[in-house]
């Protein structure tokens, strides 16, 4: 009897947990539409109440900063609340901070404290940042609970497919609506719209996030450990040295990450329509290829994926010295981004879920995130005094950022990715096969849209063919 009571019990856990996974995918889209017409837009809307490169810099640094140290705190909240609770709380503040980010279109509209506005969009979006990163440890944890091992690859690739269309569908939109209220000039209404939608949507997920089912998590003697002991022991362990290259990753990148739009919208004079079809390739072009991605690393580990994907991420703004022409950048850089970071991206999240207990989870991932933070609150403002006060005659300020910041990519990953090890036992990589492979794969994406008859009419003529 307690045999099949215990059975019994477990396949209940395991019916919560599928079931789970499905609400996930359907919160996450929702939060998605706050990302798409909301943070994609806040750079944009700085530059509407006339930041100046400083102000853009400091948009993307001082949240950067602020963002990974409140997830300390969230993962100190892990040990005295329920995760469930302390993500409803982050989420609920999050949302409501698009409020006072409305009222600065008020204000810019009846001209009052207009030079302080751009502060206090960076004030403000900095609260924003730093209620959804005070969630971020305890969500991660427990989406780490509900998706086991073996799935990883294959539900995170899924959902982030999900949550990426979303994001596309969202950011396209909000670009032709802004485009039009330019045009009738009322640009700001525009912006006043998408985050009172934003926000809309992001409480709407705080409802979905109540119906998720939460394990218990047992927190045992000894997990805890102090961030001064993991900067100490990070030299000399595996998730150490992951998390210093990651950050130093991020460093780099933050050097010229803010000023992809200033670029864009000031010097190339685009369109809301032009920047976000350029903007939105990299993450078209990673929605696309997300099932290969999730596929390669379930097979041959997620070590392999990163530093695949490193390469990419690193030559990527060098790219962007050659044209300035629209379907370059499209075609180009932004394509092959798109794939490089969703690859990085949803590698180094499996390898914290593998290289991390589950009771160390939250504690690790807001450690690894505090070293991101300070790698981009350097980098960004590195570049953000760089572009205000340099004087570079040869070359656009900018393209000169963008160089500066695919040579310090290319060095970071060189010297720090051979002291990295995979976590897990994964399938020799053969590098022949693997790529033949992925050309098969890619060559049958644009049949697997068209529909499926077609796609088994076209396979059993390269049946035929190869015969």
């Amino acid at each position: 009897m307690k045999k099949r009571g215990k059975m019994a019990d477990s396949e209940k856990i395991l019916k919560l947990k599928e079931k789970a996974r499905k609400t996930s995918v359907i919160e996450s889209s929702f939060a998605t539409v706050q990302t798409g017409i909301g943070d994609n837009y806040i750079a944009p809307y700085a530059l509407a109440l006339n930041a100046n490169n400083l102000h853009i810099s400091l948009l993307s640094s001082i949240p950067g900063l602020l963002g990974p140290l409140s997830q300390n705190w969230g993962s100190k909240l892990i040990e005295k609340y329920s995760r469930k609770k302390i993500a409803l709380f982050g989420v609920l503040f999050q949302a409501l901070t698009w409020l006072p980010i409305i009222i600065l279109a008020y204000l810019f509209y009846k001209g009052i404290w207009t030079s302080m506005l751009p502060l206090l969009l960076i004030i403000f979006f900095s609260a924003y940042t730093i209620f959804g990163n005070l969630a971020g440890p305890a969500v991660f944890s427990w989406l780490g609970d509900i998706v086991s091992e073996n799935q990883r690859g294959k539900y995170f690739s899924f959902r982030n497919r999900v949550t990426g269309f979303f994001s596309l569908v969202c950011t396209l939109i909000a670009a032709f609506l802004l485009d039009f209220f330019k045009q009738h000039s009322f640009l700001l209404l525009g912006f006043v719209i998408f985050f009172a939608v934003a926000m809309i949507s992001r409480l709407i997920s705080r409802e979905l996030f109540k119906k998720i089912y939460e394990p218990k998590l047992k927190l045992e003697d000894g997990y805890y450990f102090s961030f001064w002991q993991f900067i100490k022991r990070a030299p000399k362990n595996n998730f150490g040295k992951f998390s210093i290259y990651v950050a130093m990753l991020h460093f780099a990148a933050a050097i010229a990450g803010p000023f992809f739009a200033v670029y864009m919208l000031k010097d190339l004079q685009f369109s809301y329509v032009i920047y976000i079809i350029v903007t939105i390739t990299q993450t078209a072009s990673g929605l696309l290829f997300m099932p290969l991605l999730g596929k390669f690393s379930d097979k041959y580990g997620n070590y392999r994926l990163i530093k695949l994907s490193s390469i990419f991420v690193s030559i990527f703004p060098i790219f962007w010295l050659f044209s300035s022409s629209p379907l370059y950048l499209i075609f180009v850089p932004q394509l092959i981004v798109g794939i490089a970071w969703a690859g990085f991206n949803l590698a180094v999240g499996n390898f914290i879920y593998d290289a991390v207990t589950p009771q160390r989870r939250g504690i690790a991932v807001s450690y690894y995130n505090v070293l991101i933070g300070a790698g981009v609150f350097i980098g960004a403002t590195l570049g953000g005094l760089v572009a205000k006060y340099a004087t570079i005659n040869f070359m656009n300020i900018f393209l000169f950022l963008f160089l500066i910041s695919g040579i310090a990519r290319a060095i970071v990953s060189i010297i720090m990715l051979p002291r990295i090890k995979e976590v897990r036992e994964v399938k020799k990589f053969d590098g022949h096969k693997a790529l033949k492979h992925l050309v098969l794969k890619t060559m049958r994406l644009p049949l697997q849209i068209v529909g499926p008859n077609f796609e088994l009419l076209v396979n059993k003529k390269f049946r035929y063919i190869k015969k």
